[in-house]
C-alpha cells in the first residue's frame, strides 16, 4: 500500500464526500413530486423528491418547516431550494432544504420579483409619495368581494367601532384573470366620483396564486394615482402584494384596516364626555361672571336712582342749612380770626417784600461763582507746583548742580558719553552749575577693564 493511496475509514470517506458535495453544489433549486412524506415528533420534514426517472432524499428541520404555508401531501409538485450534503451516519446522499413552495408558485414568485423591482425603481413605492390617511372617515368604498370573509370582518369592526360610518361596498371579483382588470375600473371610478374619503381593498388569505390579481402593475399605478387615500388589506399578515406597496398604508389584515380608518366609539365618547364636562364648566364660570356683572349693574343703577338722588341731595341740604346756622350763630368770632390769618399772610406775599427777598437771593447767587473761581485758581496752582517740583527733580541741571558737568563736542554739539567720542586736539564744552567752559582735549586715557 502506497503513502500516496492512505487506507480510510468510512466515516472519513463520507466526512470527504460531504464536503465535496458541499463545496459543488452551494445552493440548488429542484422541482419533482413529493413522496414518503414524514413528519416525526421532533417536527423535521422528510420525503423525496422524485420524478419519471430518479429521486433524492431530502431534510427540512423544524425551523424552517414551521412556517410552510401549505400541508405537503404525497405526489405534491413542488419547488424546492437547498444545500446538497450527505448524512455521515449511513452514507446517504441527501438534500437540506430551507424553501418549499408549490411548483406552480415558482414562475409567479420570479415574476412578482421582477415586476416589484420594475415599480420600485420608477418610484410608485415612494414614502415620501404617501398620503395621511383622513382624521375623519365620513364615506368608506370598500372594494372586495361581496360573499367573503374580509367583506364580514370588515363590516363588523365598523359596525363595532363608528355605526354612524356611511360605508359602500363596491362588489368585485378578487381571484380569476379578469379580477385586476374589474379592481382596477372600479377603483379609478370610486376616486374620480369624490364621493369618498378613503378606499380600502380587502381580501381575505390564499396563495400566491390567489392573490395574483392584486399584484397587477396597472392596479398598482391605479392606487399611486388615486386622488383619493388608499389602504390596502389583502390577505395575511405574512402576505404581501404590490397593492400593498403601492397604497398609502397597508394593513397586515382587513379587521386591522377597519380599525386604522375609524376611531373606537368607546374613545369618541370618552372624548365627548371630556368636552362636555368642559364646556359645561366653563358655561358656569361664564355665567357666575355674568350674575356678578349683573349684581354690580343692579347696585349701580340703585345708586343712580332719582328718587335715591333726590334723597342725598335733601340731606345734603339739610346738613349745609344746618352749618350755616352754627356759622351765623357762634362762628362770627372764628370768622374775625381766619380775616386776621388772611391779612398776615397778605402782608407776607406783598410784592415789596418779595422784592427783598429775591435781592437778597441775587446777592448769594452773585458771590458763588466768584468762590468757586478762587477754588479752581487755589487747585491749579497746588497742581502747577507739584509738576515743576517733579519737573526739577528729573532735570539734568539738578545734576549739573550737584557738581556734575555735561559734555557735548563743539562742533555738533553732541554728548559725549564716552572717551571714543573724542580725540586729541578735539575742542569741547562743559557745561557747569553756573555757566559753560570751552576746552581742548589733550589726551584720551580710557579706564582699564574691571575685573569680574
Amino acid at each position: 500500500m502506497s503513502e500516496q493511496n492512505p487506507v480510510l475509514t468510512p466515516a472519513q470517506l463520507n466526512t470527504l464526500a460531504r464536503d465535496l458535495l458541499e463545496s459543488a453544489f452551494p445552493l440548488v433549486w429542484v422541482e419533482g413530486e413529493l413522496g414518503n412524506v414524514t413528519r416525526p415528533a421532533s417536527g423535521h420534514l422528510y420525503f423525496n423528491l422524485k420524478d419519471a426517472r430518479a429521486q433524492v432524499r431530502c431534510a427540512m428541520f423544524r425551523p424552517k418547516s414551521q412556517w410552510l404555508k401549505f400541508v405537503p401531501r404525497e405526489g405534491m409538485k413542488v419547488l424546492a431550494r437547498g444545500r446538497l450534503t450527505l448524512y455521515e451516519a449511513r452514507g446517504d446522499y441527501q438534500l437540506v432544504l430551507d424553501h418549499l413552495e408549490e411548483a406552480g408558485e415558482g414562475a409567479l414568485r420570479r415574476a412578482y420579483e421582477a415586476l416589484k423591482a420594475k415599480l420600485e425603481a420608477e418610484g410608485l413605492f415612494d414614502p415620501a409619495r404617501k398620503r395621511p390617511l383622513p382624521r375623519w372617515v365620513r364615506r368608506l368604498a370598500v372594494i372586495t368581494s361581496p360573499t367573503g370573509a374580509a367583506v364580514r370582518d370588515v363590516l363588523s369592526v365598523l359596525g363595532r367601532r363608528c355605526p354612524l360610518l356611511d360605508v359602500e361596498i363596491l362588489p368585485s371579483l378578487v381571484q380569476g384573470e379578469t379580477a385586476a382588470a374589474q379592481i382596477t375600473s372600479l377603483l379609478q371610478r370610486a376616486g374620480a366620483s369624490g364621493r369618498y374619503d378613503a378606499i380600502l381593498l380587502a381580501r381575505g388569505g390564499g396563495s400566491l396564486e390567489d392573490l395574483w390579481a392584486f399584484n397587477d402593475d396597472q392596479l398598482a399605478r391605479a392606487i399611486a394615482a388615486s386622488p383619493v387615500p388608499v389602504v390596502s388589506a389583502v390577505g395575511h399578515e405574512t402576505d404581501f402584494t404590490l397593492a400593498d406597496f403601492a397604497a398609502d398604508v397597508r394593513a397586515p389584515t382587513p379587521s386591522v384596516a377597519a380599525e386604522l380608518l375609524v376611531p373606537d366609539r368607546q374613545d369618541l365618547l370618552a372624548r365627548l364626555r371630556t368636552l362636555h364636562g368642559r364646556l359645561r364648566a366653563t358655561q358656569e364660570h361664564r355665567l357666575r361672571q355674568a350674575m356678578q356683572r349683573l349684581d354690580r349693574a343692579a347696585l349701580r343703577l340703585q345708586a343712580q336712582s332719582p328718587r335715591n338722588r333726590l334723597h342725598l341731595l335733601r340731606q345734603r341740604q339739610e346738613a349745609l342749612r344746618r352749618r350755616l346756622d352754627s356759622c351765623w350763630q357762634g362762628g362770627m368770632q372764628q370768622r374775625h380770626a381766619r380775616l386776621r390769618h388772611a391779612g398776615a399772610v397778605l402782608r407776607a406775599h406783598h410784592p415789596q417784600r418779595r422784592l427783598a427777598q429775591l435781592r437778597e437771593r441775587l446777592l448769594r447767587l452773585q458771590s458763588r461763582p466768584q468762590a468757586a473761581i478762587a477754588r479752581i485758581l487755589q487747585r491749579d496752582a497746588l497742581k502747577l507746583r507739584a509738576l515743576a517740583r517733579s519737573l526739577e527733580a528729573c532735570s539734568p541741571l539738578a545734576t549739573v548742580a550737584r557738581g556734575y558737568s555735561i559734555v557735548t563736542r563743539g562742533d555738533d554739539g553732541a554728548l559725549v558719553h564716552s572717551v571714543a567720542q573724542v580725540a586729541p586736539g578735539d575742542r569741547v564744552q562743559a557745561r557747569l552749575r553756573d555757566g559753560t567752559v570751552a576746552l581742548t582735549v589733550g589726551s584720551v586715557t580710557p579706564d582699564p577693564p574691571s575685573r569680574p
